[in-house]
């Protein structure tokens, strides 16, 4: 899921961007409030539980959609080897009717030769030669028969040349039109072709589709999970609320410095350092090192220490009168729900977990539920 790391961040936007996931406890008197942020986040899970079926519903439809896709990609495939197999019956006649066409024509030059040689024959020895034929007859009936067989010896020459002579005008007419077949066949099998490459780029083009959805599936449900997992807390945090402390009243700087470092992003609209859109930052950062301490701002009772979505191990400090500061991206935690802990007390070490692009100590100054200014109290 390291890839839709950005993706989750945006699905949870409307969750942190309300400010933190979990508010912090409260006198009686706010408990009204939590409440209300309770409610608004079980409105938040049925909208992520809507956005949740509409992507299965999307789902399904592509998963039809691929289906059909693979029947159309395998019928062109029959279609496919079907015409390039019709092709290479006809190249297979081609190469059948040339050897025919290889054979008809030795089989016209032996005839020609074989007139050429009757033809010089008849230069050489002249008409006289029939004639002799002829007038050596004995008798009328000699005659006859002479004429008769010299006829069919001419006749014979002439039927047989011009028998081998339209076996050739066959064969090559029949050539000719197996070129013309090969020709037409070539261009089915290339429409085919193409048509099948088409599908098969339409087909992986809708699978990459269903990834993403797949995907998004996986985020939105991850969404809800952490939205009830809020909503919980919240309601532990409606159970828990007791109060110690009076607590600092506003602006009287009278909180330490959770860690010493340079302020890294300041509290307010800003554009967020993972998925880059302008978004409320409830807090200010703090830069800091792996396992640095972070210590309590002012004395307080813990009222949680844990995971918190976007935030990663977190500890929330109540400091009475309506006050609670939050310390986010902890890399480990020092303290444990129900501690007391003094001013400047270690309570968690410097890290990065949650949505986070370093190490760093994210505070928050929280009245009544409500993030403000930390530099009012600092």
């Amino acid at each position: 899921m390291r890839r839709g790391k950005k993706a989750a961040a945006l699905v949870l936007t409307l969750i942190l961007a309300l400010g933190p996931v979990v508010p912090v406890q409260a006198d009686e008197a706010d408990v009204e409030e939590l409440e209300s942020q309770l409610e608004s986040l079980q409105v938040q899970a049925e909208a992520q539980q809507e956005i949740t079926e509409q992507i299965q519903s999307n789902i399904n439809t592509v998963s039809d959609q691929i289906r059909i896709i693979s029947e159309e990609v395998s019928n062109a495939q029959a279609d496919y080897r079907q015409v390039k197999k019709l092709l290479e019956e006809t190249n297979a006649s081609i190469a059948r009717n040339q050897d025919l066409l290889e054979q008809t024509n030795q089989e016209l030059g032996v005839k020609n030769k074989l007139l050429q040689r009757r033809v010089r024959d008849i230069y050489m020895h002249g008409r006289i030669s029939y004639l002799d034929v002829l007038f050596g007859a004995t008798d009328y009936n000699d005659l006859l028969t002479r004429m008769e067989l010299l006829s069919r010896v001419i006749r014979a020459d002439y039927d047989l040349l011009k028998a081998v002579r339209e076996k050739k005008q066959t064969v090559e007419a029949t050539q000719a039109a197996l070129e013309r077949e090969r020709e037409e066949r070539a261009v089915l099998v290339k429409e085919a072709e193409e048509k099948e490459l088409a599908l098969r780029l339409k087909r992986q083009d809708k699978d990459k589709l269903l990834d993403k959805m797949q995907m998004d599936m996986e985020l939105s449900q991850q969404a809800y999970e952490e939205i009830l997992e809020a909503s919980q807390r919240i309601e532990q945090l409606i159970q828990q609320s007791q109060y110690r402390y009076p607590g600092p009243p506003p602006g009287s700087g009278a909180f330490a410095w959770p860690i010493a470092g340079e302020i890294t992003s300041e509290y307010g609209w800003r554009t967020h350092p993972i998925t880059g859109d302008e978004r409320y930052h409830s807090g200010i950062d703090i830069g800091g090192d792996y396992d640095e301490p972070i210590c309590a701002a002012a004395a307080g009772q813990v009222s949680y220490a844990g995971w918190i979505s976007g935030y990663g191990y977190t500890v929330i400090i109540d400091h009475g009168g309506g006050i609670q500061t939050l310390y986010g991206h902890n890399e480990a935690l020092a303290v444990s729900e129900g501690q007391n802990v003094a001013q400047g007390e270690v309570i968690a070490y410097c890290g990065s977990t949650g949505n986070s692009t370093g190490p760093h100590c994210h505070f928050e100054v929280l009245e009544n539920g409500v993030a403000v200014d930390p530099w009012g109290y600092l």
